[in-house]
């Protein structure tokens, strides 16, 4: 592999602020890294790691999208004046595919960098084999679950060797095999090139044993925290652990409350889904959800656990079988909640997306979490209690006037929450719901999904959260890939017992 020298990051009293926010994201961060470092960044939910990822990738945006103090430098110059250096991962591997297939998406960053001909196939096998997306090349982006398209976004990147090597939240969405094959292919990139590495995850353990430095994002400025891992977290791992970072020995936990009697809102009888027409996705699946009961819906990427919650919330037709709602979920619709109109939909089965992204609506925060209610005729003062309430809740009230466009990856999930939420559905489906969440927003979120279960809402929910599952799942059914003579030929469900 060519050899690559890691870029030096430089920070000087630097701030950001995105246009319409009053705080900065950002501020007054004064830090330096060295060429080959390996860093952690952490930091609460808001803190600015995404802002700060973006800023060194040189993507943030120019003057009418925000406002910058200080200085921030790449090999001594502005960021935008070192893209080629510079591979960025995001937290939505939707934002970053380009092309139909994915031998094409890993070879078109290498032909923008002039990469010779004969070394760029190579490089494209190398790197898909690197992060376990064992898949043709001509195999269509379209058809990736969001975990497969978050490899093939690093496969991208490790292809082209960058020197500076930004990850922001890149096992957020995988199975623990994805997650070691990620790991692994970092590992081996940096290894071989020297490349510096920033990567933000919440989950401490992930990475703490393949960087050798560990920074703090203070939420309200500056560092809180700064050094070798293992000297921080053993240092400074309570008062970390408060500030709401995933601290190894520091986890929350929780117990589940007194759930109410059980009735059946939701099934399915003999269900497969496809998430387009004529090309299975999952088979035989047979659930009941129950008031008071959350199942969670877990294994592999590309398993088919997104199509599943998308079918089961009424939003595609089903393959086959058929999800049928029951009288106390119905209430006089009809018994399948496909047919059901939009706002028949909002009372009874709210879903939010993996991708918070692909259900805002609105200009900001507040105005996102009135929508469902106003599209109930609501009274306007009915409108306005439930959208403070969650906005406190959630913890989004400093954010109410924001564009949900420019927040936090973890905001961004909270406000779609927020958004179902507000319309009290009787059933919630939540795929990835605790993605991007620090410890203390995890725990509110729990805490929150916890009393609508025991208020007798019904939850399905789509994780690779082991503690979210352990906290306050009723009933796991794991997705399992079926395989004939090699060729994926979709997956069944297993229930796995508690």
């Amino acid at each position: 592999m060519t050899s690559v020298r890691g870029a030096q990051i430089q920070a000087h009293n630097w701030g950001w602020r995105h246009s319409g926010r009053k705080a900065f994201a950002v501020a007054g961060l004064d830090l330096t890294i060295q060429p080959g470092e390996r860093v952690l960044l952490l930091g609460a939910s808001g803190a600015g790691k995404s802002t700060l990822i973006h800023a060194l990738a040189g993507v943030l945006g120019g003057a009418e999208e925000g406002e910058q103090r200080g200085q921030l430098l790449v090999d001594g110059l502005a960021p935008v004046k070192q893209r080629g250096r510079i591979g960025l991962l995001q937290q939505d591997p939707d934002a970053q595919v380009v092309l139909s297939r994915v031998g094409d998406e890993v070879a078109f960053g290498l032909e923008n960098l002039a990469v010779p001909r004969a070394e760029i196939w190579p490089r494209v096998r190398q790197a898909l084999a690197d992060v376990g997306l064992n898949l043709p090349l001509d195999h269509s982006t379209a058809a990736l679950s969001g975990g497969q398209k978050q490899r093939l976004a690093l496969a991208c990147l490790l292809a082209m060797r960058p020197g500076l090597l930004l990850l922001d939240e890149p096992t957020a969405n995988l199975d623990p095999d994805g997650i070691l094959e990620v790991r692994t292919a970092v590992d081996s990139v940096l290894e071989s090139t020297g490349s510096t590495l920033v990567v933000v995850e919440h989950r401490v353990e992930i990475w703490a044993d393949l960087v050798d430095r560990v920074v703090v994002l203070d939420a309200g400025g500056g560092v809180l925290a700064d050094g070798p891992t293992s000297s921080v977290l053993a240092s400074q791992g309570a008062r970390l652990a408060e500030a709401g970072v995933w601290v190894p020995g520091h986890h929350p936990s929780h117990r589940r409350s007194t759930v109410p009697e059980a009735t059946t809102l939701l099934g399915t009888e003999g269900l497969a889904t496809a998430r387009v027409p004529g090309h299975l996705v999952a088979e035989q699946i047979d659930l009941e959800l129950s008031r008071g009961e959350l199942i969670a819906v877990t294994g592999d990427n590309g398993a088919g656990k997104s199509t599943l919650a998308l079918t089961v919330g009424g939003l595609i037709p089903v393959e086959a079988g058929r999800v049928v709602a029951h009288p106390s979920l119905a209430d006089g619709v009809g018994t399948d909640p496909f047919a059901w109109r939009s706002r028949e939909l909002l009372t009874r089965i709210g879903t939010v997306f993996q991708e918070p992204d692909h259900q805002f609506l609105a200009t900001t925060v507040a105005d996102e979490l009135r929508l469902g209610p106003r599209a109930l005729g609501l009274p306007s003062s009915e409108v306005e209690s439930r959208t403070d309430e969650l906005l406190e809740r959630l913890r989004l009230n400093r954010l109410a006037g924001a564009n949900p466009f420019t927040l936090s990856g973890g905001e961004k999930r909270r406000l779609s929450v927020a958004a179902v939420l507000a319309n009290r559905p009787k059933v919630l489906i939540l795929d990835e719901p605790t993605f991007g969440q620090d410890a203390k927003t995890w725990r509110e979120l729990v805490l929150l999904l916890d009393e609508l279960l025991a208020a007798g809402r019904g939850i399905l929910a789509v994780t690779h959260d082991r503690a979210f599952t352990t906290a306050l799942a009723d009933t796991e059914l794991r997705l399992e890939a079926a395989f004939d003579g090699g060729v994926y030929t979709g997956a069944k469900a297993i229930e796995v017992a508690r």
